[in-house]
């Protein structure tokens, strides 16, 4: 037996180190090496919080837009699919329950009361954009939510890409209320899923990547929006055109600051001041039926 010989480094054991953990003693090589106070530890202990000051999650992978690396990086576009799909059946159960979701500015039945956004119904903005009443409406929306909306969350991270989904489906909605006639139903989740389209080109540029197929794509969207084929489809453009417009802002704000201190500001900032934006767009228009 080589007595002489120096240990492994428990992470790579084809390895040979000097050097141990100062935290759990364990030898590391160089790779596992991370810098302490003191010494070096290894990715074990400093992932577990070992004392030297920063969050466990300091020395995680992160993604593009500064984020923690998640296990399933289409998990949030799993689950809002789910709920698509979960709300579909529910309109279809219950169709009464589906018109009380469905983006309606504002609508008078004979002798009853008023109903729409105008008099309060402010959940109807976010809640049309979860709404489907044709299975072909949904299926169409779910096969771009996740082919747009996969690649997108696993740059942005959960969060990120959960705020650019629903401030996409704010702004689509914003609109659709600020210019379509009052009494006119809009339903879908064709915003939102423009406004990742929105961040997509901001993300397809900030890699350095081809631009001509992602401009091709939206160009081509944007073409059966206003030219639907045969005339049969009724398109809703101000959603469209106000989820696209408002992914792309969020898409910059999210990922152009590369680096810096105020990177995580800035990111969450430009969600609100899109926030802010779309509100006051409503509450504009709130005030002209009104």
């Amino acid at each position: 037996m080589d007595t002489d010989r120096l240990p492994r480094c428990y992470r790579h054991p084809d390895r040979d180190t000097g050097i141990s953990c100062t935290r759990c003693e364990r030898p590391i090589c160089p790779e596992c090496m991370i810098s302490a106070s003191v010494g070096f530890q290894c990715p074990e202990c400093v992932r577990d919080g070992s004392g030297t000051g920063h969050r466990p999650t300091a020395n995680a992978p992160r993604n593009l837009a500064g984020g923690v690396v998640a296990g399933d990086p289409q998990l949030v576009t799993k689950i809002l699919i789910a709920i698509n799909v979960a709300v579909f059946f529910v309109g279809l159960i219950a169709p009464a329950v589906a018109v009380q979701l469905e983006l309606l500015g504002l609508y008078r039945l004979p002798g009853g009361p008023p109903e729409g956004i105008a008099t309060g119904e402010y959940h109807r903005l976010l809640t049309s954009v979860f709404l489907h009443v044709e299975w072909w409406h949904l299926v169409g929306n779910m096969i771009g939510l996740w082919f747009i909306g996969g690649p997108l969350e696993a740059a942005l991270g959960r969060a990120r890409y959960l705020a650019v989904y629903l401030l996409s489906g704010l702004g689509g909605s914003a609109l659709v209320y600020l210019l379509t006639p009052p009494n006119t139903p809009t339903l879908g989740a064709s915003g939102a899923i423009f406004g990742l389209l929105g961040a997509t080109v901001v993300l397809v540029r900030r890699l350095r990547y081809e631009m001509r197929p992602v401009i091709v794509m939206v160009v081509l969207m944007l073409v059966l929006t206003f030219v639907p084929l045969g005339g049969a489809l009724s398109v809703s453009w101000q959603a469209h055109v106000g989820g696209l417009i408002t992914g792309g802002l969020l898409g910059l704000g999210m990922l152009r600051p590369s680096t810096g201190r105020n990177r995580t500001l800035i990111q969450w900032g430009t969600c609100a001041v899109v926030f802010v934006l779309a509100a006051g767009v409503i509450l504009l228009r709130t005030a002209e039926l009104t």
